[in-house]
């Protein structure tokens, strides 16, 4: 795992409809000490006015949200060749279905599981950002694949 320059301000783009995630998650990104400037998209549609606006450093994609789904998204972000060199980590709690196989499949990152215990959150995100996406987009093999 390359280093990444921790003290660097990141563009992150939260896709969750969920105000209340969407808050978890940027206390948990201030936790972890990552300097960043936080934007959100409530749903699938915004996510991609958001992303014709300016491309994030990391995209953070929930599943679950209203008009398109966080599945449709990633397959609409890795068709388009603008968005190559966009890491794009799931974050959801549905773990049951085919998701986590699906998002696999269709070249997401990671696959981080929304949590209740905040310090597995800042670990892993620690962990995601320690990583130089700029340099090269990680994939992990499956079984290392969804960080809990």
């Amino acid at each position: 795992m390359v280093m990444n320059n921790l003290n660097e301000e990141h563009d992150v783009l939260l896709a969750d409809d969920d105000m209340e995630d969407a808050e978890i998650f940027g206390w948990a990104l201030k936790q972890a000490e990552i300097p960043h400037i936080l934007r959100r998209a409530e749903d699938g549609n915004h996510l991609f006015i958001l992303l014709k606006e300016k491309i994030p450093y990391i995209l953070f994609l929930d599943i679950m949200m209203p008009c398109k789904d966080g599945i449709s998204c990633i397959m609409e972000i890795r068709k388009n060749r603008d968005y190559d060199g966009l890491p794009v980590i799931m974050y959801s709690s549905c773990l049951h279905g085919n998701y986590v196989d699906l998002s696999y499949r269709n070249s997401a990152n990671f696959f981080l599981v929304k949590s209740h215990n905040m310090q597995d959150t800042v670990a892993n995100l620690k962990r995601i950002f320690a990583i130089d996406w700029r340099s090269f987009l990680h994939y992990p093999i499956y079984n290392k694949f969804v960080l809990q």
